[in-house]
């Protein structure tokens, strides 16, 4: 009797196809998504970018089976979003970092590990190791209203990363803080994403208003259209892996950042 043929890892961590998504209303549905493609390739970092309410947090939703298609498919890692889901093949960053104010930063990071199975002792080791990886090793004990708006949203990170996910969607992470924060941890995220750029590669699917933010962090940027939301370009980035802050002075930066405007402009005149 034959063994089974050996399940082949996809070629893409992302696949979407000809998707649409359209919500009820009393006087006529709202087309969220019109027929959107794209394919997101293991390891890559891509911003989805647009006006408000072109569709940039509908489709992370989709992917994340929080949100259903009404045409069209979806596929994350090989298997279908709902799938995907109950095999935590992905973690997901919230605008806000939702946590527990009565929990204590590890308490918050753990949860979601026991309430899975992990034994506590295993769960604690997991959360402290991200914990440090996010920048707050000595703060475990602390609780979300002891800590900076940042230092939540690396608490939120710190938790999406506990099963170790090969996608993480963020969605719009870093939006209600300041300009120096805000900063500060996107080069702490684009130095965690390089770091896991091993045998096992993380993909990062990021939602952003920001167009510095979109050209820093990523290697390719969709941009999308004001509603009904359409994928209206898709720009490649020139700049190197390893980015510090002092790459946006840069001619190549800026250019980015000029498509990006004129991409913009363009998609909101659709």
């Amino acid at each position: 009797m034959s063994s089974p043929p050996a399940a082949s890892t996809p070629a893409n961590a992302v696949e979407v196809s000809d998707l649409s998504v359209v919500f009820p209303a009393k006087d006529k549905p709202v087309i969220a998504l019109d027929r959107v493609g794209l394919s997101i390739a293991e390891g890559e970092f891509v911003s989805l970018i647009g006006p408000s309410g072109c569709g940039k947090t509908t489709l992370l939703r989709v992917i994340a089976d929080l949100e259903q298609a009404s045409s069209g498919t979806v596929r994350v890692n090989g298997m279908s979003p709902h799938d995907a889901r109950l095999a935590r093949a992905y973690g997901y960053v919230f605008q806000a970092p939702a946590l527990f104010p009565w929990r204590t930063v590890l308490a918050n990071v753990t949860l979601p590990l026991e309430i899975h199975g992990k034994a506590s002792a295993e769960a604690r080791a997991t959360a402290m190791r991200h914990l440090e990886r996010v920048g707050l090793a000595g703060f475990e004990r602390k609780y979300p209203w002891q800590l900076s708006g940042g230092m939540q949203q690396r608490v939120s990170i710190a938790r999406a990363l506990g099963f170790e996910p090969r996608l993480l969607m963020m969605d719009e992470p870093f939006g209600a803080l300041d300009e120096i924060t805000r900063d500060r941890l996107n080069e702490q995220l684009l130095q965690l994403w390089r770091a896991d750029q091993g045998s096992a590669k993380r993909t990062v699917v990021f939602v952003t208003h920001s167009i510095p933010e979109a050209a820093f962090l990523s290697s390719r940027i969709v941009v999308m259209s004001a509603r009904p939301g359409r994928i209206t370009d898709i720009i490649e980035s020139t700049l190197p892996v390893d980015r510090t802050l002092e790459i946006r002075e840069t001619p190549e930066f800026l250019a980015i950042a000029h498509r990006l405007r004129v991409a913009l402009a363009a998609s909101h005149e659709d």
